[in-house]
């Protein structure tokens, strides 16, 4: 009922309960990814699961389309305020260490 639903891509969150970032992917993540691709082929299907880190995008970007990220970004906004310009640089630091990971799972 939620391939049915879905619109433009779909967001498959492979733990249950919150997610948030992690040590570690889990290892539910790319059968979540087949069951989903074997009811519609057309949707893209990104992972959410509490990516952190460039490897863990790479590892998720090698079988899902796309790589959902929030709590690791928000973290780098962290100062209240105080030091907006660390905030941005860490956050840009970041989603470029997450985009590289990505980009090496395509290669």
């Amino acid at each position: 009922m939620t391939m049915e639903s879905c619109r433009g891509w779909v967001y498959a969150s492979s733990v249950m309960g919150v997610t948030g970032t992690r040590a570690a992917t889990s290892d539910a993540a790319p059968v979540i990814v087949d069951r989903a691709r074997s009811i519609d082929s057309t949707l893209p299907i990104g992972i959410g699961l509490g990516v952190s880190n460039a490897d863990q995008a790479a590892e998720i970007g090698a079988f899902a389309d796309l790589v959902i990220v929030g709590s690791a970004l928000l973290k780098c906004l962290d100062s209240d305020g105080v030091d907006l310009q660390g905030d941005l640089a860490r956050l840009r630091t970041l989603a470029g260490d997450l985009a590289a990971g990505v980009e090496r799972s395509h290669r």
